[in-house]
Parts: C-alpha cells; sequence; structure tokens
C-alpha cells in the first residue's frame, strides 16, 4: 500500500516568521521616524508667513507653508535659531535629524558644532542654494529676507565638497530626475568632490550623499523644491523623497 508522507511544513512556517518580523520591524521603524524630532535651521518662511508684522508672521491662523506638513510628518519639527551653544548644552544634542535649508552664513563655533554632530551620527538633508529664486516681499538688504547665495565653503571644504554655480544659465523651472525622484529646481548648482569613496553624486552634481563619520549627509544644490507655490503637488512629492533619502539610513 502506497504511503503519503505529509508535507514539509517547518520550512513554510520559517518563511511566514521571517515575513511577520520583516513587517513588524519596518512599522516600528516608520513609527519610530514618526515620533523622534528633526531639527530645523532656515531662513526660508517655513514656519513662519513672510511678512513685516511682527504679529502676522507668527499668527497660527496663517496659511501654512505646505512643508510643515511634509516636516511634520516625519516627526515632531524643533526650530534652531543657532547651531553651537555653551558646552554641555550645545542646541544640536536634541536631534539626531536635521534640515539645513538655505542657512545663514555658520559661525565657526557652528561649523565645528555641526561636523562633530554629523560625524557623531546625525543625519543631515542640506538644501544649498547659490542663487536662489523664491520672491520675497523683503528687499535685498532686510536681514529678514532669506539667505540669497548659500555660503558654506567651510564646513562643505571640511567634507571634501565644494558647490559651484554656472552663471550661464537661463531663468527657469526644470524638473531633472535626483536619485529616482523628479524635483523642481531653478538656477541650480553643482557639487564637486575631491574624488573621496565616501561620496556619491547624482544628477551630474545637483546633488550628493557622503557618509561622513557615523553619520550621512543628503545635500541638494538647489533650493526651489521649498518655494511656497505647489499647485501640483510636486514638490511636497520631491521633499518627502529627499527627507527619505537623507533619514532612512540608520
Amino acid at each position: 500500500m502506497l504511503r503519503v508522507r505529509p508535507r514539509p511544513v517547518w520550512g513554510v512556517v520559517a518563511v511566514l516568521v521571517l515575513i511577520l518580523a520583516a513587517i513588524a520591524w519596518v512599522g516600528q521603524a516608520r513609527n519610530q521616524r514618526g515620533t523622534e524630532p528633526v531639527g530645523l535651521f532656515t531662513t526660508l518662511p517655513i514656519l513662519w508667513s513672510e511678512s513685516p508684522d511682527l504679529a502676522a508672521a507668527l499668527d497660527p491662523a496663517a496659511t501654512p507653508h505646505w512643508a510643515r506638513d511634509v516636516l511634520a510628518g516625519t516627526g515632531p519639527v524643533v526650530p534652531l535659531d543657532t547651531l553651537a551653544g555653551i558646552p554641555g548644552g550645545e542646541p544640536l544634542g536634541r536631534v539626531r535629524r536635521l534640515v539645513l535649508a538655505q542657512p545663514r552664513v555658520l559661525t565657526p563655533q557652528e561649523n565645528v558644532a555641526l561636523d562633530e554632530w554629523v560625524r557623531g551620527g546625525g543625519q543631515l538633508l542640506l538644501l544649498a542654494d547659490p542663487a536662489l529664486t523664491a520672491h520675497s516681499d523683503f528687499a535685498l538688504a532686510d536681514p529678514r529676507r532669506p539667505q540669497a547665495v548659500a555660503l558654506l565653503s567651510p564646513i562643505l571644504g571640511r567634507w571634501g565638497l565644494e558647490l559651484r554655480f554656472a552663471e550661464e544659465q537661463t531663468l527657469g523651472e526644470g524638473r531633472p530626475e535626483v536619485m529616482g525622484m523628479a524635483v523642481p529646481v531653478n538656477l541650480p548648482g553643482q557639487f564637486v568632490t575631491e574624488g573621496q569613496g565616501n561620496c556619491r553624486l547624482w544628477a551630474d552634481g545637483l546633488a550628493v550623499t557622503c557618509a561622513i563619520g557615523k553619520g550621512r549627509v543628503v545635500a541638494l544644490a538647489d533650493a526651489a523644491v521649498l518655494e511656497s507655490e505647489d499647485a501640483d503637488g510636486a514638490r511636497a512629492r520631491a521633499f518627502a523623497w529627499l527627507l527619505d533619502m537623507a533619514f532612512a539610513a540608520r
């Protein structure tokens, strides 16, 4: 009499256990990213409205910048007005993830603090525009106006990077693909490296990703992705993608 052997089920069970464990791990990682704070250091009017009246600029009823919600989706937003402080009370010690979006010129102390923070395991998304095209209601000499030109040579040089700008460009928005996503840009710059193996250039230098010590830097040589008008949602999608690229690696 022919006997029918029972089907081996342990292999199937093991595969199912691995799949369930992977799903649980992904869910846990997403939840962690949603509760872990993210620092924001910028001259762009993302957390406030651009108004000469201080009360109006800070009015919570004013129409918020779309990027505020995108940032909040990654975790509680911690606004920073400096990157360096008293010993033992460094502002960057409050966060492990940071967005520098068209920042003002950094002080020597801030350059040191930022470099040490990244090398210690910080994850940085840097938007550095050599020719900001976003409209501003403030005059060119007004300190409330967003930084017109990103001046970050000291910290970029420390990481073996240089930001260049080709002046023969024509004003107008384009949407080149950067790391698999169409990113709105306007008069962008270009990153170059010293040939170091820890950095990779994307889209002919429009973006660069670097492993710095224990940390990670994702930099874009433009900030048009954060302009306030976003009728088709392309800016929000691109910004969310850049945040994922900067903060996904652990």
